[in-house]
């Protein structure tokens, strides 16, 4: 949880940025982005090899597999895994992949089951991935069940959250989140119900559909109805973090009460996390998690976008709700409203951060683009790219489509030279 000392700083950055008629003193100059980064197929495979196989995924919440025996498949990733919670009540991800002769173990999206069976030749596998039964074992000459477990993939959980990585020599979840592991605190995710999973297919690549959320520059533009009048883009600070995480904190318009707006907004039997902070309660107090996170947080709803990509010039999106549990009142999903066919449709806000993305890839592909140049309100998205060449290696990414590393250390939490110029110059008035 953020502590009354940090709440005050941001408060004051945020007038301290409203205020500023040029980036903080000794802000590195941003060079452009090669285009290619959006557009070649040499830097998606990078990223596939390096990046997806090698970051902390969220891969499902608890409510998705909640008792033992429950699974699901999840090939969000581009690999085929099943997410398990075991008989003994620890949550495991395994490739879903029988070690006989590579067909699925399991075949529903969902179910529930003391025992995994692959249905081509029955071997069967306990929840916690351990071989028990082969048919006709007397065949096999040699065989150690004791040496064909499914193989297990790393696996490990932020409250009710459930997250994957392929590499099983990363650092821990709680490492890879860093301080915000501790920010989140307030947020209650070991109590927040699952309520909402939509996904939507986008016809462009999953930077250019995640980046439009990565940034208020575009809010008076694109959102002059919807999000325009509950942020005040000027008063907005960002944070970097390490790992390539980022925190945005914007506040509303002076003469709004985000608070009071968010109770009016919620129906009766929609609780508040009681535990939010200030800042959760009255500003838009949103994060950005390395690799495709991108969620504002508040006192009622925990509504994470994820992007995955799915081809080089097409991702899938998916618009997340959690809250703490609503009883018998409407299930709460702030991303989709009624299609009036019986499904579910991307809300205004929504369609308005996804509707140019696919003419915004046909652009990009064609010959008049060339680079992308970033203001200092864009910084998380070039510090973004900056780690998306990290986890790719430096000396594996072309020169032609790199970007050079040029925000520090200097200027990532907890270091912050905006609060000195602005001690400085609060002294000096």
């Amino acid at each position: 949880m953020l502590d009354q000392k940090t709440v005050e700083t941001i408060k004051q950055l945020m007038e301290w940025e409203a205020a500023r008629t040029a980036p903080p003193e000794g802000f590195p100059h941003l060079p452009d982005l090669p285009a290619g980064r959006y557009t070649s197929q040499e830097y998606y495979d990078l990223e596939q090899k390096y990046i997806w196989k090698k970051s902390w995924l969220f891969a499902a919440h608890l409510d998705e597999v909640p008792e033992p025996g429950c699974f699901m498949k999840w090939e969000n990733a581009g690999q085929p895994l099943i997410i398990v919670h075991g008989m003994d009540g620890v949550v495991r991800a395994f490739y879903n992949t029988c070690r006989h002769r590579g067909a699925p173990v399991v075949t529903a999206e969902r179910g529930r089951s003391p025992r995994l069976m692959c249905g081509y030749h029955n071997w069967t596998y306990k929840t916690d991935g351990e071989l028990v039964g082969v048919p006709e074992a007397q065949d096999f000459t040699g065989l150690d069940k004791s040496c064909r477990s499914l193989i297990a993939v790393r696996c490990e959980m932020y409250g009710k959250l459930i997250y994957v990585n392929l590499d099983d020599n990363a650092m821990s979840l709680r490492e890879w989140l860093g301080p915000i592991a501790d920010e989140w605190e307030e947020f209650q995710f070991d109590k927040v119900r699952l309520a909402a999973r939509q996904s939507f297919d986008l016809q462009c690549n999953w930077k250019v559909a995640m980046e439009a959320n990565m940034e208020v520059y575009h809010v008076p533009f694109i959102h002059p109805d919807t999000v325009a009048p509950l942020v005040d883009h000027k008063r907005n600070v960002n944070t970097i973090y390490r790992n390539g995480h980022a925190r945005m904190i914007a506040p509303g318009p002076k003469d709004t009460n985000r608070e009071h707006m968010r109770l009016l907004d919620s129906p009766p039997e929609w609780k508040m996390i009681e535990t939010v902070g200030e800042l959760g309660r009255t500003t838009t107090q949103s994060y950005t998690v390395f690799p495709n996170w991108v969620s504002p947080l508040s006192s009622f709803f925990l509504p994470p976008l994820i992007f995955w990509p799915t081809g080089l010039n097409t991702t899938r999106l998916e618009l997340i709700t959690m809250a703490l549990d609503w009883g018998d009142g409407p299930v709460p999903d702030l991303w989709t409203v009624p299609d009036g066919k019986g499904g579910r449709e991307m809300s205004p806000v929504i369609l308005e951060d996804t509707q140019f993305g696919e003419a915004i890839q046909k652009s990009m592909e064609s010959d008049g683009f060339k680079s992308v140049p970033l203001s200092y309100q864009e910084a998380r998205i070039y510090s973004f790219h900056q780690t998306c060449d990290k986890m790719i290696g430096l000396d594996n990414v072309p020169p032609h489509l790199a970007v050079q590393q040029v925000i520090g250390e200097e200027w990532t939490d907890p270091n912050d030279p905006r609060v000195a110029q602005m001690e400085r110059q609060a002294a000096a008035a």
